[in-house]
């Protein structure tokens, strides 16, 4: 196919620090036709950094419907329209999904150009299993619909994954504390910024650590795989004997149960329950 053919070039872009960009990726940009960004504002950033004055547009979830069919006859037409997002890959949550399955559908030639995920990155920074992981972009807003999402989950031998706003990841970790009390869990934001913070813990103490905070920038909230059988075997010996030292050096239940479920890797709710017996 000749150089002058159209083609969407599906441009991953950093997601914090603009040094995280490949040298085909700015090649893309300065070379495009127009680019079509998620925000206009933050990919003029990007641009001015290094002194590429391609034209821009904006396409986002509020325009994709009308712009869609534009931009596929557009290609077709023979222009090289480069796809960027706010951060990291278009396509990934994010409306670029709908751009790429148009121009596959029409038969136009679509390049993906990899690069930076917060996704990825949050996964490797996390140190929780990487044999196997679900991503489950942003949870749902309402309480009860999470609830049913995350139950779908709870067997799945996976890492978990999710997007989070900074607003809304108080009450998404104490869902994911709900759903998967102790297994092991991170919280990462800010990432490849001067700020970067990777926080990990059991799930339930993760949601109290952060329950009152306020924060800035994406977060990506990480949750581990169930434990394996063997490490759930649950010695009600043992449990009392780290219960009733801890409550008698003046902790109090709540904290003494939360302390040994972490400590022996057993499901709090199993631990609670031997507590009710001490």
């Amino acid at each position: 196919m000749p150089d002058t053919a159209g083609v969407l070039l599906v441009c991953a872009t950093p997601i914090g620090n603009l040094g995280d960009v490949t040298l085909r990726v700015l090649d893309a940009l300065r070379t495009a036709d127009i680019i079509q960004a998620e925000d206009t504002r933050v990919t003029r950033k990007l641009l001015s950094r290094y002194d590429i004055h391609t034209p821009l547009e904006p396409y986002h979830e509020h325009n994709r419907i009308a712009r869609t069919p534009e931009l596929v006859e557009r290609i077709e037409r023979g222009e090289r329209i480069a796809l960027v997002s706010d951060a990291g890959t278009p396509g990934v949550s994010d409306p670029g999904e709908h751009l790429v399955d148009a121009c596959l559908e029409a038969g136009v030639r679509v390049e993906v150009l990899p690069g930076a995920s917060a996704m990825l990155t949050a996964l490797v920074a996390s140190g929780l299993p990487t044999h196997a992981f679900y991503f489950g972009g942003f949870l749902p807003r309402k309480a009860g619909e999470r609830a049913r999402a995350l139950a779908t989950l709870a067997a799945l031998d996976a890492t978990l994954i999710f997007y989070e706003s900074p607003g809304r990841t108080a009450a998404a970790l104490a869902s994911l504390a709900e759903a998967f009390p102790g297994r092991q869990a991170a919280l990462a934001r800010e990432l490849t910024k001067l700020h970067e913070e990777v926080a990990r813990a059991e799930v339930g103490d993760l949601a109290q650590r952060f329950a009152e905070r306020e924060l800035k920038g994406e977060v990506v909230l990480l949750v581990g795989p169930p434990v394996e059988q063997e490490q759930l075997t649950l010695d009600e010996g043992v449990v009392r004997e780290r219960l009733g030292a801890l409550t008698a050096s003046g902790v109090s239940r709540k904290d003494a149960v939360r302390a040994v479920a972490t400590e022996l890797g057993l499901p709090r709710n199993d631990v609670y329950r031997v507590s009710l017996g001490t």
